[in-house]
């Protein structure tokens, strides 16, 4: 997107997994500044305190993700139920708290949250991790729709099949299981790179885009639509 991102401020959450290594590295060959941000958002205070940390944000990318359960949805526990909620969904409003009154006030402002198209397909066992990816789609939606008035564009890329090392590792590549669902489910054949994914995230974030609010792109090779 040209040189739009230089000098913008721009906070990448988590970025230690998931998405955050090449989020950082394609933001900044962009020309932005980059705060890569690796506390854990579980942590109710990181997000006030990553915001701090890097001034006034111009870009906040929530990168939140936590390995998905597997559990048989009459067999999930509070534990579990909690734990990927407060990975995946309490942060949001915390991050918005620290990012968005001076995005409003300046009238200026991108987010883009890494979600997941797993909240738009059902799937046997994981009614954890899609309540909670779906949780994020609402919030997104909302929040967008509220903001983009202020020329603050709020957004999600629901994402699946991303190479990454927290769900699509090399060990899960290798199965001969996974190729077979990858050539069966995915109408792209392949895994994304994650590379691809990060610029669109930057296409996302840039300033010539500014008519999306409360959106959330699928993002995994048609296997929603």
């Amino acid at each position: 997107m040209g040189d739009s991102l230089a000098g913008k401020r721009v906070l990448v959450t988590q970025a230690g997994d998931f998405m955050g290594p090449v989020l950082a590295e394609v933001f900044r060959e962009h020309g932005a500044t980059v705060f890569a941000d690796e506390s854990s958002m579980e942590d109710p205070g990181a997000p006030q305190r990553a915001a701090e940390a890097a001034g006034p944000v111009d870009v906040l990318i929530a990168n939140l993700g936590v390995p998905a359960p597997s559990t048989r949805a009459h067999e999930v526990g509070d534990a579990e139920w909690r734990h990927v909620f407060a990975n995946i969904v309490d942060p949001l409003p915390r991050l918005f708290r620290a990012v968005l009154p001076g995005m409003l006030e300046r009238r200026a402002g991108k987010i883009v949250v890494m979600g997941s198209a797993t909240a738009f397909r059902g799937q046997k066992r994981t009614s954890t991790y899609a309540a909670a990816r779906g949780a994020q789609v609402s919030y997104v939606r909302a929040v967008g729709a509220e903001v983009a008035a202020s020329n603050v564009q709020v957004n999600l890329i629901a994402q699946n099949f991303v190479e990454n090392p927290m769900y699509y590792g090399p060990e899960v590549q290798a199965l001969p299981a996974f190729q077979r669902r990858l050539e069966r489910e995915v109408p792209a054949g392949r895994l994304a790179t994650p590379r691809e994914d990060a610029l669109f995230a930057v296409f996302l974030a840039s300033s010539e885009v500014n008519f999306f609010a409360g959106q959330s792109f699928p993002f995994a090779g048609g296997w929603v639509s």
